[in-house]
């Protein structure tokens, strides 16, 4: 009924992935990938479910990635998470 909380959504040869993309300024007090946290992961997946199944899309593999972010003066620092989490229920 609401939107879908997904940041990029990336068919590949390998599979589906979602990627989710955090965005800070430095100083930041813990790494970006760790603000994905086990409540996000679920709405992140339940997500990730809804669209597959609205889009008629047999995603064989499916993948949950995590893009960082951090803006720290003048540079831009990009941290890339491949399979950052498995979903149990998935």
């Amino acid at each position: 009924a609401g939107h879908l909380e997904l940041d990029i959504v990336s068919e590949a040869a390998d599979g589906v992935h979602f990627v989710e993309v955090k965005a800070r300024t430095a100083p930041v007090t813990s790494t970006l990938a760790d603000q994905v946290n086990p409540i996000k992961q679920k709405r992140i997946s339940a997500a990730a479910l809804q669209y597959l199944h609205k889009n008629h899309i047999d995603a064989g593999e499916v993948y949950f990635d995590i893009v960082s972010v951090l803006f720290d003066g003048p540079q831009t620092k990009l941290r890339y998470f491949p399979q950052a989490w498995i979903p149990m229920y998935f």
